[in-house]
């Protein structure tokens, strides 16, 4: 390995370090553009409706969760 080759890749380190992070949520939606699992979309969206329900069923929303089932 040359040092002119060592150089290239601490370049391009850096330059991914110096690359804005990305969150969850866009990382999952370009995961689902790039690879075109858009059936993905209904099954997460159900999964965290239910996660949702599940925190709300434990706090002082219960009683009026469960009126509405």
């Amino acid at each position: 390995m040359s040092d002119n080759d060592s150089n290239q890749n601490k370049d391009e380190f850096l330059q991914a370090a110096e690359q804005k992070q990305s969150n969850l949520i866009s990382e999952l939606i370009g995961f689902m553009s790039e690879n075109k699992k858009w059936w993905l979309s209904p099954i997460i969206v159900v999964l965290l409706l239910v996660g949702l329900l599940l925190i709300a069923g434990g706090s002082g929303l219960a009683p009026f969760i469960y009126t509405l089932f």
